[in-house]
């Protein structure tokens, strides 16, 4: 059921909406009563989720599109038509050393998590400014922060996210239209699941915390960010990754 009226009125997009972060976020902005715009690839997910929401008296609408396609990635941004709130949320992972990331690997990381976000925001923004309101929100990462011997290809398109987010901000601000980012850590999905199999575990043991989070929690956050009460939060980037490890002594 719908549990507020915050966002009655307001039509959010949310790109790769039927899975893990994604679909939390989009069932948080349902269930405070914006119409959300669900993006995804698998038509049947997106069906399935769009008939979940209303049966939660929420409203939604499935478009489906390909991201490392610059076209389609603009064909949804005109299907979704007028929105009060973006989340560039889709993403591609491969935690992989650089020797084994060859060019059309790199390419999809950039596609899916920098540019297509670009083009997004490049279509929608200029709509939301003319109109004198709006909110941004991106997906980063810790691994733009936090380097590893894998996974470098990734690393680098969710950093340009994040300095994007601080561009945005900067260039949109002034019109009413907020753009910040959230930059989780490990999160329990079903893409690290089937990444990680019997190995899991180990991702609740890579933070202070002393757990990975979950959807929800990255969700709550992604909530505040497009609410009222962050009115003054403008070009931020939010680390939602239970803190950094204290370094062991010696």
């Amino acid at each position: 059921m719908t549990t507020s009226t915050a966002l009655r009125g307001k039509t959010a997009l949310v790109t790769g909406a039927t899975s893990g972060i994604g679909r939390a976020i989009a069932q948080n902005l349902a269930q405070q009563g914006a119409e959300v715009v669900l993006h995804g690839r698998d038509e049947v997910r997106g069906k399935a989720l769009v008939e979940q929401i209303a049966a939660e008296g929420g409203v939604a609408r499935f478009v489906t599109a390909d991201l490392t396609d610059a076209e389609d990635t603009l064909r949804l941004a005109a299907a979704a038509g007028n929105i009060d709130i973006l989340i560039n949320n889709a993403g591609v992972y491969e935690f992989v050393p650089t020797a084994a990331t060859d060019a059309a690997t790199f390419d999809r990381h950039i596609a899916v998590n920098t540019r297509a976000p670009f083009l997004l925001v490049g279509a929608l923004a200029p709509g939301m400014a003319e109109r004198g309101h709006g909110s941004i929100v991106l997906i980063g990462s810790n691994a733009a922060r936090q380097p590893a011997p894998f996974g470098a290809a990734y690393a680098a398109s969710k950093a340009a996210t994040e300095l994007l987010t601080r561009y945005w901000a900067t260039e949109f601000g002034p019109s009413g239209v907020r753009v910040n980012a959230v930059s989780p850590g490990p999160v329990h999905t079903e893409g690290t699941a089937a990444m990680l199999g019997e190995h899991i575990a180990v991702l609740d043991t890579t933070n202070a915390r002393g757990r990975a989070g979950h959807p929800a929690e990255i969700a709550d956050v992604v909530s505040f960010l497009v609410g009222h009460t962050s009115s003054y939060v403008n070009g931020a980037v939010l680390f939602a990754d239970g803190g950094e490890r204290s370094a062991l002594p010696g």
